[in-house]
């Protein structure tokens, strides 16, 4: 029998404030009108109608349909703020027990990439603001843009989880199926759950188009093809929740096909469902997957990435991570969360010109254009740097005038 893992990814970046005529004396980042009409946006025509779905299903289905969410922190905390009753039915799938949450950096950063101390704090943060939200336990790691190495593997395993989540490549697979679990050079006993990105995008990318050959996509052609996947223990299927209301709206039948996609494949009987973390432990890895260079979803490494393509996005990378010692020498809680918002890899992927026709991010992006992307996150970081230095030099005269015996 072959488990299915149905997980999605449910992210909102900050929208972020251009800065006024102020100057550089703003402090805050958030523009908290765009916050909350994308949040009110995506509450109202994905989260909840898709929740009341997987619900339903997993009630009918009395615990034999199963779902897995990644869930960022960013998100959870406007969701907290502008719409709790997402959270509220969020928690009623976690109660459900039929629910994994993935380990995660808590602002869908590239910290990997740039500090691992970093990158260290924020999974810790993600996962207990997951286990204080919804009393649920992190076993599996699915990193920022399905980031990963043979270093990762290492770090993750060290820190406690049971498995990590990433991109199936066929250039690493070479002829092998993605539907086993795989381990990392010298760390066999550690699983690694392999997306397939066939699959997964024929949900994410191709519901709906006319020109595709196979159109219609239903519930029942798709269960089809999860039966038909050969050497299988385990298939990853794995795209952004936002994909059923937002990215696909309603009139596609999109909502329609997620309502009626688990009875079609437990109809299959060599077909179920499973939790990440109860796949990671009945399909023992049988090989290795073994990548010494950097990838991420698509197949993009570190050469060829979406958010590091151009001289403006390295150089505001380089730039937000070079105040990391500044921003945590002046141990302002305020400073080191505006810092870690901005941190995240959604604001330099819109600083990418020319991408594909129909990207998913473009749904959510509030910029006319990668330009404008870059000129005002650039414009909010230099902000950010002169507000940092601003505190410093008062920070250091008050020290010298009280060393004096002198108030500042």
């Amino acid at each position: 029998m072959s488990s299915v893992c149905l997980s999605f990814k449910v992210h909102q970046p900050l929208g972020l404030k251009p800065l006024t005529d102020d100057g550089f004396k703003s402090l805050s980042l958030k523009d908290a009108e765009a916050c909350k009409k994308a949040v009110d946006f995506a509450a109202d025509n994905c989260y909840l109608p898709s929740n009341a779905i997987l619900l339903q299903n997993i009630e009918k289905h009395k615990g034999a349909f199963k779902v897995n969410f990644s869930l960022s922190g960013v998100l959870l905390e406007m969701l907290e703020e502008y719409r709790p009753d997402v959270i509220d039915s969020f928690r009623a799938l976690c109660n459900t027990g039929c629910v994994d949450i993935f380990a995660e950096t808590y602002y869908n950063s590239l910290s990997w990439l740039y500090s691992k101390t970093e990158f260290d704090k924020q999974v810790q943060q993600h996962t207990k603001y997951i286990q204080q939200l919804f009393n649920a336990e992190t076993k599996v790691f699915r990193n920022t843009e399905l980031i990963y190495n043979n270093e990762l593997a290492v770090f993750i395993k060290n820190a406690g989880y049971k498995g990590i989540f990433c991109e199936g490549l066929d250039k690493i697979l070479k002829g092998r199926t993605p539907n086993q679990t795989y381990a990392a050079p010298g760390n066999e006993d550690f699983a690694l759950l392999l997306r397939n990105v066939k699959l997964s995008d024929d949900i994410a990318f191709r519901f709906g188009c006319e020109q595709w050959d196979r159109h219609p996509l239903t519930a029942e052609k798709y269960a089809g093809w999860l039966n038909q996947q050969k050497d299988a223990c385990n298939i990853n299927i794995f795209l952004d929740y936002e994909t059923f209301g937002i990215y696909k709206n309603a009139s596609t039948g999109i909502l329609e096909f997620l309502e009626h996609l688990p009875s079609a494949i437990l109809s299959h009987p060599d077909l179920s469902f499973s939790t990440v973390s109860e796949a990671v432990e009945t399909c023992y890895p049988k090989d290795i997957y073994d990548v010494p260079q950097t990838i991420s979803w698509e197949g993009k490494d570190e050469a060829n990435c979406v958010w590091c393509i151009n001289s403006h996005q390295n150089n505001m990378l380089r730039k937000i991570y070079s105040l990391e010692d500044k921003v945590m020498r002046g141990n302002d809680k305020l400073n080191i969360q505006s810092w870690r918002y901005l941190q995240a890899a959604d604001y330099f992927y819109y600083m990418a010109a020319g991408r594909c026709e129909g990207d998913a991010y473009d749904y959510i992006n509030p910029f006319q254009s990668a330009d404008e992307a870059f000129t005002i996150y650039k414009n909010i970081l230099t902000n950010f740097e002169l507000n940092l230095i601003d505190k410093s030099l008062f920070t250091h005269k008050k020290n010298n005038h009280s060393s004096t015996g002198i108030l500042y």
